[in-house]
């Protein structure tokens, strides 16, 4: 009689299955692609910010400006384009 009654119970479980797992299965699977893609993307943005200037060509375009128009001396020039650039400061003395 037990083995019936596990039988009946095995049976009830498998076939109100309906197929949820399958749908179970991608919305984890996307759930998880999205958590790793979104620490993929903090990772690139955070380490990305230092050298994200040197990568610029405007901003290097308008510290050249500067320096033609005379707002900034050729030593702050040079400082300010090798934090820029992230190459060491020529030294001109």
């Amino acid at each position: 009689m037990f083995t019936v009654a596990v039988m009946i119970f095995a049976h009830s479980m498998v076939a109100h299955d309906d197929g949820w797992w399958i749908l179970m299965t991608v919305g984890m699977a996307l759930f998880w692609g999205l958590v790793i893609l979104g620490l993929v993307w903090l990772v690139r943005e955070l380490a990305g910010r230092g050298g994200r200037l040197s990568r610029d060509p405007e901003t290097l375009e308008l510290l050249d400006r500067r320096l033609a128009d005379g707002t900034i001396s050729p030593e702050d020039y040079r400082e300010r384009r090798a934090i820029l650039t992230g190459s060491p400061p020529e030294d001109t003395r």
